[in-house]
């Protein structure tokens, strides 16, 4: 399977740089049978009583960490996962073990060992410490524009993880979340740390040589309930986001959900088969070539979806991670 079959050509315009004024007043494209043009806020039309949605409760990082090298030069850390109270996996440039960096709050950093491209990196107090005084929430490359860091979080968001939002849930209000309660629909949350894996290029023509970095992940015994009765009762179930659809994917053997937490490299690209019976999925435009556009593509046909992303393009839709939101039928 070649990866250039993935993609589209997008104006650079219709990348968003800044999210919707409101949450839920961004528009949104209904693949079923047609396509609909719809506002975000129109979503509980779609949903009814007993259906569920599933979302990523996964809460961003304050994980960018700006600081100066003892040169005087500028040096940036971005910290992917802790591995002790003071020790942390990282990425930065142009730093070498033994590179002392001076973060601010009075905070320093020594790396300790490269490999691969990671840092091994000793903070001079505890990690979370450093990251709430010191840290910025790391927004993706392509937004140039100054962001509320609220706005690049979820307002379910309750579990520390990850270093980039799941974008599909940034659409949803409380008042949303209450409307679609009162209406009888059920809430389900899941966690999936999102964090390099998802983001990371497809470097090979071939799709089938790419390997995904792992992500942590956590389904609780009361979420697994919740789904495994809502499957035995054939009731419909939408999957908000990516991430969440990997969650799902990776703890779904023989139609049933198990309890656990645990790592995740699934790679999901067309022609894999879904364990999990998902009534529909909803998420945002893609990277061409990405992994998550290669999930939805899987999830809903590579040529249903392109003809969609080109729709989107002709009614000048916005992408990306504070562009607008799709629900995608099954």
């Amino acid at each position: 399977m070649r990866l250039s079959d993935f993609s589209y050509e997008l104006p650079p315009e219709l990348v968003a740089q800044q999210p919707a004024e409101r949450r839920d007043r961004a528009r949104l494209m209904v693949l079923g049978e047609r396509i609909e043009h719809r506002l975000f806020s129109e979503l509980p039309e779609y949903l009814g009583q007993g259906d569920v949605l599933v979302l990523n409760n996964t809460k961003v990082l304050r994980a960018r960490l700006r600081g100066r090298k003892r040169t005087g030069g500028r040096a940036e850390l971005l910290v992917l996962r802790r591995l002790g109270e003071m020790e942390a996996e990282c990425l930065g440039r142009r730093l070498r073990p033994g590179a002392e960096v001076e973060l601010g709050e009075g905070f320093k950093a020594v790396v300790e060992e490269r490999s691969g491209g990671r840092l091994r990196v000793r903070f001079s107090a505890p990690v979370e410490r450093v990251l709430s005084k010191a840290g910025e929430v790391p927004l993706p490359p392509y937004i140039r524009q100054k962001v509320e860091p609220e706005r690049y979080q979820t307002v379910y968001a309750s579990r520390n993880g990850s270093i980039a939002a799941p974008t599909a849930g940034l659409h949803f209000s409380q008042e949303m979340l209450s409307t679609l309660k009162n209406m009888g629909v059920e809430l389900c949350f899941v966690t999936l740390h999102i964090g390099v894996g998802t983001f990371a290029p497809v470097r090979s023509e071939r799709v089938e040589e790419h390997v995904m970095h792992e992500e942590w992940y956590e389904v609780s015994q009361e979420a697994a309930e919740l789904l495994n009765r809502a499957l035995e009762e054939e009731r419909r179930i939408f999957a908000v986001g990516t991430s969440t659809v990997r969650t799902l994917e990776s703890v779904c053997n023989d139609g049933r959900v198990e309890a656990r937490a645990g790592t995740t490299g699934l790679f999901i690209y067309p022609g894999y088969r879904f364990r999990f019976n998902y009534a529909g999925m909803i998420t945002n435009f893609h990277l061409p070539r990405s992994t998550p556009l290669l999930m939805v593509c899987a999830f809903a046909g590579r040529e249903r979806i392109l003809e969609a992303y080109r729709e989107a393009v002709r009614m000048r839709y916005r992408f990306y991670s504070f562009g607008d939101a799709m629900l995608i039928f099954r």
